[in-house]
């Protein structure tokens, strides 16, 4: 028999899922972590019974259909599920099918008590030691609630007003990592000193660009009103645009010797590859600090308090606070990030769960040019951040220090479901990649 039970997968505590797995003990529980009324089939549930049955997985979860209003329906696939998806805000869809031995071997663990992390606690513990497995079809239909876009919805995981959630999911994952040998202790980073080497100048802003006539300007303004103590330039890589970006760019070169405008010889690049051309520009600075086209420094001091930061610890790489507004910055949902569940000994164990770390990012030159970019367009920061955070000091700024203007133009702003599913696959294989190098580094040492 498949027990159908209510269990949204924010906001239940490890009481609540230990009582109700101990009540359907060898038996299978469909878990429906939607809230809402799905529609299933008793064929459909016995498949998922039979999948988890010939795969002897732990956990099973499957594709579904959305109805979009009185007729319309829409596909929704899913994602597979690996080593790295450590991520809280995995999508499993509505219907999750525990097994009995999955059951059993939650039960037989022992960890700390959650009054929200009990799902995220739950499926890690399945993912330890028996195969969680999508069935690449849809099984069950559900009503679409949710009719933002992309570009609003990727947000949630960091909004404020969810911080206790996110120390509880940070607890549960660090949890995870020391089980599996995952976990980097505290001092791990190593410290480096930015005082070493010649370079022209003290920082470099970063701008990679295309196709931006409508921003551009505003963001290498915002760059060359800086107020440093110490020469900095600002390296705009246009790459290759077609619109009126590159004539912009020439113009506030003539008259601003300080930005530095670049076009690729090549034409393969992505965003990740024009941050490597920038980075190892002999022209490039001590510090290499990013600013997106669409978006602002809060300030003219902005490139000094990253500065500061990096001569008070000895990091590689530092991070700032943003505020989310539109083109009047006027203050959007969900405001400031600033990701202050990010402590200095558990940060670089946090970045393995989110799916961003904040802006704007900087870096100590020599480092960023040793890791380098992967020559993609999205995911590119986030996969040197999480790389530079396992072996480097990283360095926080809580106060905002950045403008991310949304508007219609942005990359992100309306993606389809299989460009959301590429995208968080390939920051998923991100995290695989770099949480096996440290379990074999903490294995071998």
């Amino acid at each position: 028999m498949i027990h159908t039970i209510d269990l949204p997968q924010y906001g239940s505590s490890t009481q609540f899922v230990r009582e109700t797995l101990k009540t359907y003990r060898d038996q299978y529980i469909l878990l429906n972590l939607s809230g809402r009324e799905v529609t299933i089939t008793d064929d459909a549930a016995n498949r998922m019974k039979e999948h988890a049955d010939s795969t002897e997985a732990g956990m099973v979860y499957s594709d579904y259909v959305k109805t979009m209003g009185a007729d319309a329906i829409a596909p929704a696939p899913l994602i597979d599920i690996q080593a790295g998806s450590l991520r809280d805000d995995f999508d499993f869809g509505a219907l999750v099918l525990i097994t009995p031995a999955a059951i059993d071997a939650y039960l037989a663990f022992q960890g700390q008590e959650f009054k929200t992390a009990g799902f995220y606690q739950l499926r890690l513990a399945i993912q330890r030691c028996l195969p969680i497995v999508r069935m690449p079809q849809p099984l069950y239909t559900i009503a679409e609630t949710d009719f933002r876009t992309s570009g609003q919805k990727q947000f949630d995981y960091v909004n404020p007003r969810n911080r206790d959630v996110q120390i509880e999911m940070e607890a549960a994952c660090t949890e995870h990592l020391k089980l599996i040998d995952g976990y980097l202790k505290p001092g791990a980073g190593a410290k480096v000193d930015a005082t070493q080497g010649s370079f022209p100048v003290l920082a470099s802003v970063i701008i990679p660009v295309r196709n931006r006539e409508r921003t551009v300007a505003d963001a290498v303004k915002s760059a060359l009103s800086q107020q440093l103590d110490g020469p900095y330039n600002v390296i705009v890589v246009d790459n290759h645009s077609t619109d009126g970006t590159t004539q912009i760019l020439s113009d506030l070169a003539k008259t601003d010797k300080r930005l530095v405008h670049i076009i690729p010889e090549r034409t393969d690049l992505g965003i990740g590859g024009c941050w490597n051309l920038a980075v190892n520009d002999k022209r490039c600075g001590r510090f290499a600090v990013q600013l997106d086209s669409d978006d602002l420094y809060s300030g003219p001091d902005t490139l000094q308090k990253v500065v500061d930061k990096f001569r008070e610890g000895g990091y590689s790489m530092v991070i700032g606070s943003y505020r989310m507004c539109n083109f009047d910055l006027e203050t959007l949902p969900p405001g400031i990030i600033d990701h202050r569940e990010w402590t200095d000994e558990n940060g670089p164990n946090n970045a393995l769960r989110i799916n961003g770390l904040g802006a704007p990012r900087a870096f100590y030159t020599p480092v960023v040019r040793k890791t380098g970019f992967p020559n993609v367009s999205y995911g590119e920061d986030y996969a040197v951040a999480i790389r530079i955070a396992g072996e480097y000091r990283l360095g926080r700024i809580f106060d905002e220090l950045y403008l991310c203007r949304r508007w219609e133009g942005n990359s992100d702003a309306a993606l389809s479901p299989e460009k959301v599913n590429a995208n968080n696959l390939y920051k998923d294989s991100l995290r695989t990649a770099e949480l096996q190098r440290r379990i074999i580094s903490n294995r071998s040492n």
